[in-house]
């Protein structure tokens, strides 16, 4: 070097002051290790060193070694000699470090991921699409979840410990939040169990995404030590739960609530449909002849699902809007209706079954199916079951006798939501055809949404 040298001990880091500009003291014991002191008075140990072997026209580079205070200036020089060993066999530290301090981070593959990896990675559906809704789920659980906890990690950095802590701080509410982010609008990321599984399994996906790109040859996620699947839910409504539900909805609907609200409710118990598969449903999928509804595009493809006369008759009732597609299109009618979260509240509130969520109708459609002796293969036609192991967790066919055990089962679920004791349904009295006309005489003479529902029913029996 031709900057004159000087054995780098403490006393002269300690002594070397700033100066107008920044200035290097370079080490007379290894050549290119040396201090910088910048102009307010920070000290740091660099090196410089040529690369590809060395030679007068290899390419020069530089290194920052780190800072003196944490680091001393014994460490400093052995780790300068580690790095001149390095180059002196042909590799390349400062590149090295440069690359990777280019490497793409977890945030931005999640971007990559968004323009170019939402599709189905397995399955029948394979390299299908993600629906709009699923894959704005998806992204948001990522956005919500992992780029706070491991955004500004490298990609080929992350391991299965860093999964694990992930999960673990998921797990513990550690992202959890509740933000007002405008009028009427907030944005609230729940964590716990299964917000832990649901985003485990979707950074798993973007994982494997980012494989099968070579930008990584592993996924950490294959070997964390994680519970990769959801508790087995077997929760459903008996029908003195159906029977409060029920008496739960005719209260709010006497007292005022959004009619689409609760009739989308009752078609979720009658039906066994997905939430979003009934709140957005158009006419054109309800095919009143044959008593079905024929989904073109649903989580398991496309889709005919028989459903019972009850469902039909809650249909019937509904009025149709000439400027929307939709069974319940929202007020301004550029889309469907999603004002049901506050009323399904009070609705289970009302009903004192706080646990209840609107997937617990789907369970009790397809409970009540197998425990009234309806075969397997029927009750996955009335939930549109692909795989018969969907089915089995409550307990190609024929329409017509899967259409008749809807008809069957819904006859059940709608006698409960009408206020009949499981003792009723079970039983009925033996003056049977006498206290069936009393009944219905009774509601049509109470009038309202009941009676009307009783006569679409009544009519369509009769013609």
């Amino acid at each position: 070097m031709d900057q004159k040298t000087v054995l780098l001990t403490k006393r002269i880091i300690d002594a070397a002051g700033p100066k107008e500009k920044r200035y290097d003291i370079w080490d007379s014991e290894i050549a290119g290790f040396g201090l910088r002191v910048g102009i307010g008075g920070a000290k740091t140990f660099v090196l410089r060193y040529r690369a590809e072997g060395g030679g007068r026209n290899a390419p020069k580079r530089h290194v920052t070694i780190g800072r003196f205070g944490p680091l001393t200036v014994e460490l400093a020089r052995r780790q300068a000699r580690q790095l001149l060993a390095q180059a002196t066999v042909g590799e390349d530290p400062a590149k090295a470090r440069n690359d990777k301090r280019a490497e793409m981070r977890i945030t931005d593959l999640i971007d990559l991921y968004e323009k170019e990896g939402c599709y189905i990675q397995r399955g029948k559906r394979q390299g299908v699409a993600m629906k709009p809704l699923t894959k704005q789920y998806t992204l948001a659980r990522l956005r919500h979840h992992v780029v706070p906890l491991l955004g500004t990690n490298r990609v080929s950095a992350v391991n299965a410990g860093d999964i694990e802590r992930f999960f673990r701080d998921v797990e513990a509410g550690k992202t959890a939040r509740d933000d007002k982010v405008g009028p009427r609008r907030r944005i609230v990321v729940k964590g716990g169990e299964g917000a832990a599984r649901k985003v485990f399994r979707d950074l798993s996906a973007v994982f494997s995404f980012a494989r099968r790109r070579e930008i990584i040859d592993r996924n950490p996620c294959d070997t964390a030590s994680v519970r990769k699947t959801d508790n087995h839910k077997d929760r459903y409504l008996t029908l003195d739960e159906v029977k409060r539900f029920g008496e739960a909805l005719r209260e709010l609907e006497s007292d005022g609530i959004n009619r689409k609200a609760l009739d989308i409710m009752r078609l979720w118990m009658l039906t066994g449909c997905r939430r979003e598969e009934i709140a957005s449903l158009k006419w054109g999928e309800v095919d009143f002849d044959h008593g079905s509804l024929r989904f073109g595009d649903t989580k398991t493809g496309k889709n005919v699902r028989p459903i019972g006369a009850a469902a039909i008759a809650v249909l019937r009732t509904i009025d149709r809007h000439e400027d929307s597609d939709f069974v319940f299109p929202s007020e301004d009618r550029n889309g469907y209706f999603r004002g049901y979260k506050t009323p399904w509240k009070k609705a289970v509130d009302k009903a004192g079954l706080p646990d209840v969520t609107p997937h617990t109708l789907r369970h009790t459609m397809g409970s009540t199916a197998i425990s009234s002796g309806e075969a397997m293969a029927f009750t996955g036609a009335i939930l549109g079951h692909a795989n018969p192991r969907s089915t089995a967790i409550y307990a190609h066919v024929q329409h017509n006798p899967a259409r008749r055990a809807a008809d069957r089962v819904a006859e059940r679920i709608a006698a409960a939501l009408a206020g009949m004791s499981d003792a009723e349904v079970d039983a009925p009295p033996a003056d049977e055809d006498e206290d069936l006309l009393r009944r219905v005489a009774e509601t049509l003479m109470k009038g309202g949404a009941e009676a009307e529902r009783l006569r679409v029913v009544i009519n369509a029996l009769a013609a």
